[in-house]
């Protein structure tokens, strides 16, 4: 028996089971209908939710980034980044005067930014140099180093800074310590991140 038929079996019994309940309270054929269209779509809903979670997880990081309290600028410069839900610090930057997520992460060397967003951000990709192989958490990944012309972070701005570019990223930027070291400093106090210009 494969997966598939263990999966259909499971179904038919289950409804078979909702349905001899509802008989066996003999309820109205229009209401019992109801109710079990209702079952139907709640199952369905559980189903496509539970298939698709994949998909869900990463609507509900934008959701949740987009509710999260935004980074702001203190009297002398410092960028403070509220803590997101999901323990990191995230940031819009601008990379070429358009917006770019990262993720900070002070165990990266180099920014690193998917294909995707370099292509948005305006970075030719076709003129890239040959790729390096570069050892992440993840295991080694092909990539190809860039610069950016223009690069900010609220009013922290910086020019011709370095960048990996790779299309093994998926959908995070990483906003590394090439960053990071040409600020005067930066901390973490409690569940802010402090950039100080």
């Amino acid at each position: 028996m494969t997966e598939d038929m263990g999966s259909l079996i499971y179904m038919v019994v289950l409804l078979v089971l909702i349905a001899s309940s509802l008989l066996a309270h003999r309820l109205p054929i229009a209401q019992m209908t109801r109710m079990l269209l209702s079952w139907l779509l709640i199952f369905a809903a559980v189903f496509l939710i539970f298939s698709y979670r994949a998909e869900f997880a990463r609507v509900w990081d934008r959701v949740s980034a987009n509710l999260s309290p935004r980074p702001s600028v203190s009297a002398d410069g410092s960028v403070h980044i509220p803590k997101s839900p999901d323990g990191h610090f995230w940031v819009t930057a601008s990379v070429n005067g358009k917006p770019v997520r990262f993720m900070v992460d002070s165990g990266a060397t180099v920014t690193s930014m998917s294909a995707q967003a370099a292509q948005k951000a305006g970075i030719d990709l076709n003129g890239l140099a040959f790729p390096a192989l570069v050892q992440t958490a993840n295991g080694v990944i092909e990539m190809r180093r860039a610069r950016i012309r223009n690069f900010a972070v609220e009013t922290i701005q910086r020019e011709d800074m370095a960048v990996l570019v790779s299309d093994a990223l998926g959908d995070t930027n990483l906003l590394s310590m090439n960053f990071l070291s040409s600020l005067n400093g930066w901390r973490i106090e409690g569940e802010e991140m402090i950039f100080n210009p």
